[in-house]
């Protein structure tokens, strides 16, 4: 059954940032689209299935190292394709490490958005790259000019974290309506 007003935000944290990051969404939304509401899912207590029931989707993933998945979105990557998205309109944000691992910024974000867009995922919340400092990303568009989503650094530039996440929920608010 589609729930027709509620947002379904999913989310993989190894270290709280990217849950921290899925709770300030959902204190920047909640108001905006009352009575509606965003539910937050961990993705380690909740399988990736239950993306079903939302036509209005936030899905949030770290990059790790090298560019690799955060560990419960690794476990459950499979699933993903099991999932039809036709008629979802999906925000996504990422957490990542632009001076650390400037080769691989955000790199797990890519790898999702190029994952759910052949099943049928209508994105909204491309980011603007700017005021970010790394070598390469996979999730850049194809112009380079925009992330796929919102781009978030907390071990670098934690003190823009609350501007870029308003900014980005007043973006979206009107697809995710």
């Amino acid at each position: 059954m589609l729930l027709s007003v509620n947002i379904g935000l999913f989310y993989g944290s190894t270290t709280c940032y990217t849950e921290m990051a899925a709770e300030k969404i959902k204190a920047e939304l909640d108001p905006l689209i009352a009575p509606a509401a965003v539910e937050l899912f961990d993705i380690k207590d909740t399988p990736l299935h239950k993306i079903a029931q939302f036509k209005k989707v936030i899905l949030g993933i770290s990059t790790w190292d090298f560019g690799e998945l955060q560990e419960d979105w690794e476990s459950s990557w499979d699933d993903v394709n099991d999932i039809d998205f036709t008629g979802k309109t999906v925000a996504l944000y990422g957490l990542g490490d632009q001076y650390g691992y400037a080769d691989w910024f955000q790199d797990a974000l890519g790898m999702l958005h190029d994952v759910i867009v052949p099943l049928g995922a209508e994105i909204t919340g491309y980011w603007p790259n700017k005021g970010y400092e790394f070598k390469a990303s996979k999730a850049l568009t194809e112009d380079s000019e925009f992330f796929v989503g919102l781009s978030l650094d907390d071990e670098n530039q934690f003190d823009v974290t609350d501007a870029r996440i308003h900014s980005w929920c007043a973006s979206i608010l009107d697809d995710l309506r």
